[in-house]
């Protein structure tokens, strides 16, 4: 860490991963995250932001935001957390396994569980399970995400695979790729599409508003197929069963809000003033991976391999 700052600042204590930052008595015009940058070069202001989102910035013990306005005389407290390593590390954590032979693992991934590590979530993820469980899986398929054929968003529950070697990824890979994988999910959605059963297929790609979205586009898109029924129509909301014959980013969630039926507790795609209106609120998108179907790529036996409806859907039905 660069230790040559500006004396004029008044800032200056590092000890060890923790730094101190007085605002000087004539006050700056920055705001916080923008003079903690200037005032610690080996710090970006990405990172800054990064470390006052997760609660490592502080002021007298309290959590801070990157817009606030530095007054003379505050002392700001910067964390630096460890280096995480880029390979992932073994974790004990349970795994409810509702398959597993020498070849893969099929699990029922319960809802806010990350699959693999990312910013944010570098461990306490399935990968993190998975190299516990099964300790020869280090490498297969890469270094930071060993096993993952395909995934699951973390407020997604439900049926999984991962793979133990490289002959099973291989073989896990072909069957996502050629759609023999069947694919099935249960949605709570508000409302009900105009028919009860149906299909849809679309373009999705980035939202070219929002970046962090997905959207049914016209062009720079990859093509998606949903198939979806009523399974049970309730007053305000209905549980759909959904196949999907691809498997875009989203693709079940923009595509019931296509339908004008989005998916109940949907952060990014759903109606959160309908959402708080219910008489249970829901604290994630009410999406399940409930049935995975296929010929397994190496014994060749047909599995269909099912994930019970969790408990928080059966408030709604």
């Amino acid at each position: 860490m660069n230790k040559n700052i500006d004396m004029s600042s008044r800032e200056v204590e590092i000890q060890q991963s923790q730094l101190l930052a007085e605002v000087p008595e004539q006050g700056v015009k920055d705001r916080l995250d923008s003079w903690l940058a200037s005032i610690f070069s080996d710090l970006s202001r990405a990172r800054i932001q990064q470390l006052i989102k997760e609660g490592f910035v502080t002021l007298n013990n309290q959590r801070v935001k990157a817009n606030a306005k530095p007054k003379p005389g505050d002392i700001y407290t910067v964390l630096l957390p460890p280096p995480v390593s880029a390979v992932p590390q073994p974790q004990k954590i349970d795994l409810d396994i509702l398959y597993e032979d020498e070849d893969c693992i099929v699990i029922n991934k319960p809802a806010g569980l990350v699959v693999h590590p990312a910013p944010g979530h570098f461990d306490g993820t399935l990968v993190n399970a998975l190299l516990y469980h099964c300790r020869d899986l280090q490498g297969v398929g890469g270094v930071e995400r060993p096993g993952i054929v395909h995934r699951l968003d973390k407020d997604t529950s439900g049926v999984m695979v991962a793979v133990k070697n490289d002959r099973a990824m291989a073989g896990f890979v072909g069957l996502f790729q050629s759609g023999a994988m069947r694919k099935e999910y249960l949605a709570l959605v508000h409302g009900a599409p105009a028919q009860s059963a149906g299909s849809i297929s679309s373009l999705i790609g980035r939202d070219p508003l929002n970046r962090k979205k997905m959207a049914v586009v016209k062009v720079n898109g990859k093509h998606a197929l949903t198939h979806y029924r009523i399974a049970r129509r309730m007053d305000e909301l209905s549980l759909m069963d959904c196949r999907i014959e691809t498997g875009r980013t989203h693709q079940i969630r923009v595509h019931m809000k296509m339908l004008g039926t989005p998916v109940i507790g949907d952060a990014l795609y759903g109606k959160a003033a309908l959402d708080k209106k219910l008489p249970v609120v829901p604290q994630r998108q009410m999406l399940h991976a409930f049935r995975l179907s296929f010929r397994h790529p190496i014994t060749h036996i047909d599995l269909v391999l099912e994930a019970p409806m969790p408990q928080d859907f059966k408030c709604y039905l």
